[in-house]
Parts: structure tokens; C-alpha cells; sequence
């Protein structure tokens, strides 16, 4: 229901008064979480936070995140409304405009990623990112990034466009296949731990064998309609996966997803240059099950030089 304070503090957008709405939302924020409590509090001032991040001018907007208010009245990483409010700001501006006005972490790095994911490249722009995932799209994201949106988009009023986070059952090539044997577990990866806090509504498990070997652990026995496909249309699917709930951004998914690859190869920092080998050997097998809707998943990820497959396979509640 909207109230009254709500279309008071619209006005403000509506008429520019953006310094107003700014203090409004701070007291709003500090005395919600004074009463509530952080985790119920924030979400009182999150739609003023939205619409100050989606349409003041950028000096303003990032003193969402300054703590020159006082005590909780800065917004942090997961406050949001319809997507965390440091990436509704980053889908409104350039890093250029951004750069100079964002100082506190995890605030600037996440933004960071972000307009990388638009497409900007900030490799010699950017302060270098602390876990080696680099600050311009690779090939293969790049080429993942036309599949689909990765960044939704943000609604003045509130609201996003977002693509929903599912493998189609209806792609292109897609055939009966009749699964073998499940493949032999391999318990205790990194990789595996790392897959299932990606897609934590799935079922994730590694096996020693091919795709088909781990889709069989989870996927309905016998025939399934399922096939290969390239590793750059499961990419934007997995970063939709990692960022779906509106306290994390795509830029979590596109980090976590580096942290699974990294992992996959073994190596404790590997180079760039070894994920980008593992990238180009992975293949990925995809099926459909009767109970998929809109949320799902069923991908595998399979690795030839070290004969280990991971099956991601689940559905969202709707």
C-alpha cells in the first residue's frame, strides 16, 4: 500500500529536490533500523533509496553510501529495493562519473564489475581487482552477453526487466538422449562448494566422468531431451543464477562464477591464461525436465583434461 510519506518523498524526486529526499532517506533508514532492527529496517527507506539512485544526479546519489550522516544511515551492500541500490546507480552512469565519488568497499568494486558487465572496459581505468578476475569482459562473456541481458533493467518507479535464470528446455538442437550410469562421486571439491553457493537452490555433485555421467545422478532415469552446448550460453545463465535475489547484483554472480572456474582448475591464484584454457575445453550438456517452469537449471560442466563433471540441476520456488 503506498502511504502517504511515499508520495511525499515521489514528489521530491519529481520535483528534483533530490538533497531533501537524500536526508529524508537517511532518517527514514536510521530510525526503521533503530525500531526493527538491520535486517527489517533498511527495507523501509529502500524504495526512496531507489529512486535517488536511479535518477539524481551522481554527486548526490552516491551518498547513499557515505557515512557522513551518522549511525545506519548509509545504505550497504545488500540494502535494496527491486536490485541492491549500488547497482540500480551503476546501470545510470559511467565508471568515469562513478570513479570519483565512490570510496567505500565491497560499494566500489561491486559497481566496478558492474559497468564492466555493461560492456565498459576499465582494465586501465580501475584499481586492479583483488582476486585477479579482470576488469573487461573476456571473449567468451563477451560473446555469453549477447544470449542476454546480465544487468536487469531498473524501473523509475521501482521494479526491473530481468531475464529469468533458465537453461530453455526449448533449445535449439536439443534431442532425445538416453543417460548412462551415474558417474562415481567425487566428494570434498572446491569447485563443487563453490557451485552450490552459486546456485544454492540446486542440487550440485561432481562425478568422474562425462556430462551425461552427472546429469544422471540427478536427472530423471532413462531418456531425457537434452544436448551440448557451448560454454558462452551457460555463462549469463549462471551469472543470472548467482544474482537473482534483489540483496545481490550481477556483478556477485559474474565473481562467483570466476571463483567456480578458478577453482576448476586446481590451482590455488591461477593466471588468467589457465581459466581461459579451461573455458575453451569445458563442455556442457543441458536437459529438460517435466516440472521446469520459469527458475531451473540442468547443466553440466565437463572438464576432458582431468575427467571430472559437475551437474547443477534445481528448481526455484516461483
Amino acid at each position: 500500500m503506498i502511504t502517504y510519506q511515499h508520495r511525499r518523498l515521489a514528489a521530491l524526486a519529481d520535483e528534483g529536490r533530490w538533497t531533501e529526499l537524500l536526508g529524508a532517506y537517511r532518517r527514514t533508514r536510521a530510525a526503521a533500523v533503530a525500531l526493527h532492527g538491520p535486517a527489517v529496517g533498511v527495507a523501509e527507506a529502500a524504495p526512496f533509496g531507489h529512486l535517488i539512485a536511479f535518477g539524481a544526479p551522481p554527486e548526490l546519489a552516491a551518498r547513499l553510501f557515505d557515512q557522513d550522516g551518522g549511525p545506519d544511515t548509509a545504505a550497504g551492500p545488500a540494502d535494496h529495493d527491486a536490485g541492491p541500490l549500488w547497482e540500480v546507480l551503476a546501470t545510470r552512469h559511467s565508471w568515469r562519473r562513478l570513479a570519483p565519488l565512490l570510496d567505500p568497499e565491497p560499494i566500489r568494486r561491486l559497481v566496478t564489475h558492474t559497468r564492466v558487465l555493461l560492456g565498459e572496459d576499465l582494465s586501465t581505468e580501475a584499481e586492479p581487482d583483488p582476486e585477479g578476475v579482470p576488469l573487461v569482459l573476456a571473449a567468451w562473456e563477451a560473446a555469453g552477453r549477447q544470449e542476454g541481458g546480465l544487468v536487469p533493467e531498473y524501473l523509475r518507479s521501482g521494479g526491473a526487466l530481468r531475464v529469468p535464470p533458465a537453461l530453455p528446455a526449448t533449445r535449439e538442437g536439443l534431442g532425445p538422449v538416453k543417460l548412462p550410469g551415474a558417474g562415481e562421486l567425487v566428494p570434498g571439491l572446491a569447485a563443487t562448494r563453490l557451485l552450490a553457493t552459486l546456485a544454492p537452490w540446486a542440487t550440485v555433485s561432481c562425478v568422474r566422468g562425462t556430462g551425461p555421467d552427472a546429469a544422471a545422478r540427478t536427472a530423471p532415469a532413462g531418456q531425457v531431451v537434452g544436448g551440448h552446448l557451448p560454454f558462452t550460453a551457460a555463462y549469463p545463465v549462471l551469472v543470472r543464477v548467482g544474482s537473482e535475489h534483489p540483496s545481490t547484483g550481477a556483478a556477485h554472480g559474474r565473481l562467483a562464477l570466476w571463483r567456480v572456474l578458478a577453482a576448476m582448475t586446481g590451482a590455488v591464484r591461477p593466471a588468467r591464461a589457465e581459466i581461459e584454457s579451461l573455458v575453451a575445453r569445458l563442455r556442457c550438456f543441458t536437459w529438460s525436465e517435466p516440472a521446469d517452469e520459469l527458475r531451473y537449471l540442468h547443466l553440466t560442466l565437463e572438464d576432458p583434461a582431468t575427467g571430472l563433471a559437475w551437474a547443477v540441476s534445481g528448481r526455484a520456488e516461483i
